[in-house]
């Protein structure tokens, strides 16, 4: 989950009109008792909110009354019953979240989304070749990736943009840049050199 709002937030880093988190509570219901209320998904995203704002819990009726319009369940064997029926029910009937989606990171191809249309109910997100699901709401793909983040190998749940380019987590990004520096300086030595000149005298 934090691998999702990293990148989420490193994609749109120049922008403070959205919201993401992880495993928090979501209060939806002003008449229950806070410690009874439904524990929040494991990643969701809210847009056109202010996004500077702290947060120790997502509260609906002070936040407009706002709902998530993404949330991603990690499933586990003793929770996917839950997650893709009482919780599914909730975020659509309830929450009416426009995209939702499921994965279990131990078994790469229990990956289910759904995205809810006008009639009302959702409807299973068919995957492109790749196997990844669209995320309308977001503008990107989501799909599996195999590597190593904080040194766990294992298979995550990624984000992808429209151009099947992963969307990088902020030290990727920062290698990324540095590689790029990298090979800049030493095309510009090369031309240098070209020229008689060296490099390292200037």
């Amino acid at each position: 989950m934090n691998v999702l709002i990293r990148s989420l937030q490193q994609a749109w880093s120049d922008r403070h009109d959205f919201y993401t988190g992880g495993n928090m509570f979501i209060y939806y219901s002003s008449e229950q008792a806070r410690n009874r209320d439904f524990r929040g998904p494991d990643f969701f995203a809210v847009l056109d909110v202010d996004g500077t704002k702290e947060r120790q819990g997502w509260v609906v009726w002070q936040e407009g009354g706002r709902y998530p319009d993404v949330i991603v369940e990690l499933m586990s064997p003793s929770t996917a019953r839950v997650d893709k029926g009482k919780k599914k029910d909730l975020y659509q009937q309830i929450f009416r979240t426009p995209d939702y989606f499921v994965f279990d990171p131990f078994e790469a191809n229990a990956f289910q989304g759904w995205h809810l249309h006008s009639s009302g109910g959702y409807q299973l997100l068919e995957p492109n070749d790749r196997g990844w699901l669209w995320c309308d709401t977001l503008g990107f793909w989501l799909g599996t990736w195999s590597g190593t983040i904080d040194r766990e190998e294992a298979i995550w749940l990624r984000f992808y943009d429209t151009e099947g380019n992963l969307v990088l987590l902020p030290e990727e990004a920062a290698q990324q840049r540095a590689e790029a520096a990298e090979q800049r300086a030493e095309r510009l030595a090369q031309r240098l050199r070209s020229l008689g000149l060296d490099p390292e005298e200037l």
